[in-house]
């Protein structure tokens, strides 16, 4: 029986509900693969924790020191891919088909830092450009 937001094994009701999310998700693949119901519970709970301390929650941290426009503004736009481009002297990491950058640096390396880390924590992608603006790789964290 596949698993969802509102709809899943009583086990998982003191997760947080991002760690619950990242549950149901790896729970109802290990369905999709034969897995036991039972079994499919107990590791999806174990790799979601495992997963939570591997990807901490930077967004949702940042987010609770900002007034309720801009998180507002952040959750709807939770899985735009993020990009690193250059910034006049610096590099910004803008959000995709937003203009103002989310964060600006006087580096390429802190840039592509905090890219990494917001699109970890969003399960989306980071995109890091050339300073001629093409892109040199990209990151998929989703």
């Amino acid at each position: 029986m596949p698993w969802r937001k509102g709809d899943y094994p009583p086990s998982m009701k003191n997760l947080s509900s991002r760690v619950r999310d990242k549950a149901i998700e790896i729970a109802n693949a290990l369905l999709d693969d034969g897995y036991e119901e039972g079994r499919a519970i107990a590791i999806a709970t174990a790799k979601a924790e495992e997963w939570a301390e591997n990807h901490p929650d930077h967004e949702h941290s940042e987010q609770a020191a900002k007034d309720n426009s801009s998180s507002s503004r952040a959750s709807a736009k939770k899985s735009s891919p993020v990009h690193v481009v250059p910034d006049g002297d610096g590099w910004a990491v803008k959000e995709e088909g937003d203009n103002k950058p989310r964060f600006e640096a006087d580096t390429k390396a802190e840039a592509v830092d905090k890219a990494n880390q917001l699109a970890s924590d969003r399960n989306t992608s980071a995109v890091i450009h050339r300073k001629d603006g093409t892109v040199q790789e990209s990151h998929n964290y989703s």
